[in-house]
């Protein structure tokens, strides 16, 4: 894969085309989708949910949970235009080839994918393809960038956001979105597909989702919904008020951007178009929403270049970082959301019931998992892929290292967000505190399970040991570098 669209093959063949529907679950901006239109051919709608490759990693539940409402939301748009989805289980190589030769296909297409394990599949799936006379290609649906695009002068990945991003900028800018069909061809000969309902991607003992149903709706009218519910009331206040988590000013789209429900195009010509004649203000809110997408970009850029980013420290002198013998109560007590501080807490508690968390609160709660209770990043980081229905291949274990201080362009491990100041800062009148912690402030809230200053220093001790500082010095860097934080 050199280029950013695959040129066409051999189009002769007369068999129908398989759209292999990954995470992309939509109809608009489609280039598999629209390449199989242009085909003239029948369409096969593909989703196959492989948890048998090698090194593919299960999903989490509320993600299975997103999962389903997304596939059943695709069948019934795919079933208005005339095609229907067929669904299939096992390993991707196996059951595609089967497919392939019980249709007779002609072409096969999908968009990419950038994890090490997707990508080998991939390989081989188009290997064998080609090998058959199958026309195989794949498509850049899923980022504004591929990751061989865009590199430094002497040919390496960036390991720095800013100069990554101000390269994205200098290049051409990104293609406008593809049109949704407005009619599909679809397949009309025998074809068997699982009944949804088999997979169990929803919770039944206990239904532990009904947060999750009364804060979204997965799919990708629901997508466009909220981007153009975010871009007409709230992208001009975006740039002052992002990191207040009782503010309604984010965007909430990362979980439709995660499954491919929207894509990075459609969110960034339609803030293009909705900055236009935005004053200084509402131009620096676009820029800053903007700058967002691209922290997206630049975690699948260092997950395609460090494909075990959510196993192994990108920055090697952590791997001897001296973690203590796990506490299974402070974990808990962290899961649970019963730490004794009130931003932590309502985090923790907002990600179990709704599978989400305002992005400044989900810094502190992984600071607070870190570096106050020292406890490995890695074991944070399973806990959200299990409990976000964004949870996201590379921006989850980047987000993960940013804040461990092991990862790409990483906060210092010395910055550690004290959370009682970051309530102060960000939740001043508790706003969000008291949606998510209604018995804070009474006898029925726990004490602190920590002490803040103590765990500090411990945890800036414990880093010394593996960058040769004394702590003193640390301590001193750290004063400087974060003041009130």
């Amino acid at each position: 894969m050199t280029g950013i669209e695959e040129p066409p093959g051999d189009e002769t063949g007369t068999g129908p085309s398989i759209v292999w529907f990954r995470d992309d679950l939509r109809l608009a901006d489609n280039p598999a989708l629209h390449a199989a239109v242009a085909r003239g051919r029948p369409i096969v709608a593909l989703y196959l949910l492989d948890e048998e490759s090698a090194g593919i990693r299960p999903l989490g539940g509320a993600a299975r949970w997103w999962l389903h409402g997304s596939l059943t939301s695709l069948a019934d748009s795919l079933e208005r235009l005339g095609a229907r989805l067929t669904l299939r289980r096992g390993p991707a190589e196996a059951v595609l080839t089967e497919l392939a030769a019980s249709v007779g296909a002609g072409a096969v297409f999908w968009n990419r994918r950038y994890g090490a394990a997707e990508r080998v599949v991939d390989a081989r799936l188009k290997s064998g393809l080609r090998a058959a006379g199958i026309d195989t290609r794949s498509f850049a649906g899923s980022l504004l960038h591929e990751p061989w695009t865009i590199r430094t002068g002497q040919g390496g990945p960036y390991s720095v956001f800013t100069p990554f991003w101000r390269a994205c900028q200098a290049g051409p800018p990104p293609r406008p979105p593809h049109p949704a069909p407005t009619a599909l061809p679809g397949y009309r000969g025998r074809l068997d597909s699982d009944p949804l309902a088999d997979w169990a991607l929803l919770p039944t003992r206990p239904d532990w989702a009904a947060g999750l149903r009364a804060a979204w709706q997965p799919g990708e009218a629901a997508a466009h919904r909220r981007l153009d519910t975010f871009l007409r009331d709230s992208l001009t206040r975006y740039a002052t008020e992002r990191d207040e988590p009782a503010r309604t000013v984010t965007s909430r789209l990362s979980p439709h951007l995660r499954w491919g429900e929207i894509s990075p195009f459609q969110i960034w010509h339609a803030t293009e178009w909705g900055r236009i004649g935005l004053a200084g203000p509402g131009q620096a809110s676009a820029t800053r929403f903007l700058t967002e997408v691209g922290w997206r970009e630049f975690s699948y850029h260092v997950l395609y270049n460090a494909p075990d980013l959510a196993s192994v420290n990108l920055r090697p002198e952590f791997d001897a970082f001296p973690w203590p013998p796990l506490d299974e109560r402070a974990l808990d007590a962290w899961r649970r959301g019963h730490t004794g501080f009130p931003l932590v807490d309502a985090g923790m508690r907002e990600l179990w019931r709704t599978g989400s968390m305002h992005n400044r609160v989900r810094m502190v709660a992984a600071s607070f998992l870190i570096k106050n209770l020292l406890i490995d990043w890695r074991i944070g980081e399973e806990w959200f892929w299990d409990t976000l229905v964004d949870a996201d291949a590379a921006s989850n274990p980047f987000g993960w290292q940013w804040v461990a201080g092991s990862g790409a362009d990483a906060a210092p491990y010395f910055r550690v967000f004290n959370p009682e100041l970051q309530a102060k800062k960000f939740d001043p009148d508790g706003e969000y505190i008291r949606e998510n912690v209604p018995e804070w402030g009474t006898d029925e809230y726990p004490a602190p399970i920590v002490d803040l200053g103590e765990t500090r220093r411990a945890a800036l001790a414990a880093h010394a040991q593996i960058t040769g500082l004394k702590e003193q010095s640390i301590a001193a860097r750290a004063a400087r570098a974060s003041g009130a934080e």
